[in-house]
């Protein structure tokens, strides 16, 4: 047998043995399982992410949620389509009043818990363009910087909750 044939015999066996593994695979789940899990390679999650429901003409709201990760990065930027601007800030106390302020990133340390939540570091949307109902969804697109300074993005689809922050319930 000379060279071409048996490389030509190997990548027929090779091919045949990859098909008949695959079709193991999905004939078991694991392939529809390894599909789900590129999805687990995110290095961020974010949880009960919510928006606050706003009444007519209002301008502004926030969002919160709660962002963990297996390694550590930073929040650096957040868009939306619903406002015209979009910014990161956080709540504080100062000489006995409470302060609005802007940051350019919120840390979230590998391993751990970061809430967002009110009072405290939020997701500010300004110059509304439209009502925020309690049961719809905002688009909302988180960009993260990663400890090796590559960037990942996460688009969500956030819910909408009355003004004091309850879920709607099913009538």
């Amino acid at each position: 047998m000379n060279l071409p044939t048996s490389r030509i015999l190997y990548n027929y066996m090779f091919l045949k043995d990859f098909m008949e593994n695959i079709s193991g695979l999905a004939s078991s789940g694991a392939l529809a399982l390894l599909i789900a899990c590129s999805a687990c390679a995110q290095s961020v999650q974010v949880n009960d992410a919510w928006v606050r429901g706003t009444v007519p003409a209002q301008k502004a709201t926030g969002a919160f949620m709660e962002i963990s990760g297996n390694q550590a990065a930073r929040l650096v930027s957040v868009e939306s389509p619903v406002a015209a601007a979009v910014e990161l800030h956080t709540m504080s106390m100062k000489d006995g009043v409470m302060k609005m302020t802007q940051v350019e990133g919120i840390d979230v340390p590998a391993g751990k818990t970061v809430k967002l939540a009110p009072g405290g570091y939020h997701v500010m949307f300004m110059g509304l363009k439209q009502q925020m109902k309690p049961g719809d969804r905002v688009p909302l697109k988180l960009t993260f910087e990663l400890a090796d300074k590559k960037r990942e993005s996460l688009e969500l689809a956030v819910e909408v909750r009355d003004i004091a922050g309850n879920r709607m319930h099913a009538k």
